[in-house]
């Protein structure tokens, strides 16, 4: 690795160039290093500012939808003026206004079957940020069948969960094998949730994809944190490989093409 750091650069980064877990080699890894966010809501708008802010190099940005005024009360990379501009756009901006040596690569595509292998291939690392079941399957197959890292959020009006994979543990369907049954986890259109809720979840993901690009600390592979907002408290739960998940036991398929991804029309709440 060739250090180009600029006299600009050094002075952003220093809090990071300080710490012998990062140095300058580590910042220059950062630089050099592209993150896939898919989905630019609220879980997304945090972990898109920290990840920007602490200068990984690449951004790309997954989302299909539109802002929304009631996204406001929790989706911070949004304001006003982009109610009704789409959200890859918006988050771009916000980028291009933090950091200027940030690129973002902004895909303005729902996730399908068809799309995410190509969609996740360029990248060294995913953060699902998603809002439902069918694209959190899909994320998580297509990221463990081409050994792509990832981290998954997810939010419920005060409670939030949280976990990391790499190539060296279990997948999300070793955890929960199927999505439960539509209806019986409502939207957050229908419960609410709680506008600082998503900073806290979204803000250890950002931590998690940092940490795996620098190769430091120990990620929640096989772990997963449950936090409750209301008795301010997290738990640990640990859990095992499966042998016989269809995606990472001891007889994988070989692309999502072979998995039938039930359409939803009921979201889980990661936004």
């Amino acid at each position: 690795m060739s250090l180009s750091l600029d006299p600009t650069q050094l002075d952003r980064y220093s809090r990071h160039i300080i710490m012998d877990e990062v140095g300058p080699e580590g910042q220059q890894a950062l630089l050099d290093a592209a993150v896939l966010v898919v989905g630019a809501g609220g879980l997304g708008s945090p972990v898109v500012q920290y990840l920007a802010a602490a200068g990984v190099g690449t951004i790309g940005v997954a989302d299909d939808d539109e802002v929304e005024l009631s996204n406001l009360q929790r989706q911070i990379i949004h304001g006003n003026d982009d109610v009704g501009r789409p959200k890859v756009e918006s988050a771009a901006d916000f980028v291009a206004d933090l950091n200027p040596d940030v690129d973002v690569e902004t895909h303005e595509v729902r996730v399908e079957p068809d799309n995410v292998e190509d969609l996740i291939a360029e990248y060294d690392f995913v953060v699902d940020a998603t809002d439902n079941f069918r694209t959190r399957y899909l994320v998580n197959d297509a990221c463990t069948l081409s050994g792509t890292p990832f981290s998954h959020g997810a939010i419920y009006k005060f409670e939030g969960q949280v976990t990391t994979f790499t190539t060296e543990e279990p997948c999300y369907r070793c955890l929960f094998p199927e999505a439960p049954p539509e209806g019986m986890v409502a939207d957050c259109a229908t419960t609410g949730v709680l506008g600082a809720l998503p900073g806290t979840i979204g803000n250890i993901q950002a931590t998690e994809t940092l940490k795996c690009l620098l190769g430091a600390g120990e990620p929640l592979d096989g772990r997963m944190i449950f936090y409750d907002a209301m008795e301010m408290s997290f738990e640990e739960v640990q859990f095992r490989p499966n042998p016989d998940c269809p995606i990472c036991g001891d007889d994988p398929i070989e692309s999502v093409a072979e998995v039938s991804y039930a359409e939803e029309s009921c979201p889980v709440n990661a936004d």
